[in-house]
């Protein structure tokens, strides 16, 4: 009995740490594709006719 909940909680530590990491790259690349296209909106604002 023991034995199984060892494994289920080993899986479920494994899933977390790899459903973290791929949130945590997610959140970067996210972050960095925000800065890039904000950055390229402020370098062209002088170029909009409103």
């Amino acid at each position: 009995m023991n034995e199984k909940i060892y494994k289920t909680m080993a899986r479920t530590g494994g899933c977390s740490v790899a459903v973290g990491i791929v949130t945590l790259v997610t959140g970067v690349a996210a972050g960095i594709l925000m800065i890039v296209s904000g950055a390229r909106l402020l370098k062209r604002k002088g170029d909009i006719l409103i």
